[in-house]
């Protein structure tokens, strides 16, 4: 009986801790929201910069077959993927997605852009983060490339799906 009682305290204590782990391990901010896309890509005040982005978001539709939906309140991504950290961090996050912010188009390639050396020599006038590919305007790059380019990292990341490791 005593050891029973001991048995049930110690997994009480097990799943106290637990939960007091889990509930100080950082949280993913960006997450699928319900706000719609279309008012956010309509509330952008630059009016090239909103027909950029409409024409983003049909390319990238074409590209996943899925709807776009807003990550937090300023990316629009498509499908999604789990990755984890070495650390055991875990998530879920857009598999391809983009962000008009101020200065250009913010798109983002979950598996690096370093990746694609011969499209980026070709697509015209850009720079690049880690996972980032930044882009001034639509009509200044070649968007035969950018829809290759966003297909092929596309396709990667959802060959990888349940499988994406990232270093923090």
């Amino acid at each position: 009986m005593v050891a029973r009682y001991r048995l049930a305290n110690l997994a009480l204590i097990l799943y106290s801790n637990y939960n007091t782990y889990m509930a100080n391990q950082p949280q993913n901010k960006t997450l699928p929201t319900t706000i719609s896309v279309t008012d956010f890509i309509n509330s952008i005040p630059d009016e090239q910069q909103r027909n950029d982005a409409k024409q983003l978001c049909d390319l990238m539709v074409k590209i996943t077959q899925n709807s776009a939906v807003m990550w937090g309140p300023s990316i629009i991504g498509f499908d999604q993927y789990h990755y984890k950290y070495e650390s055991g961090r875990e998530g879920d996050m857009a598999a391809v997605g983009f962000s008009p912010r101020k200065t250009n188009l913010t798109i983002y390639l979950v598996d690096g852009s370093s990746k694609y050396p011969d499209f980026l020599d070709a697509l015209g006038p850009h720079s690049t983060g880690k996972s980032c590919l930044y882009i001034k305007r639509l009509s200044d790059i070649n968007l035969a490339v950018l829809e290759k380019l966003i297909k092929a990292s596309y396709q990667y990341v959802m060959s990888r799906k349940n499988d994406m490791h990232q270093a923090e």
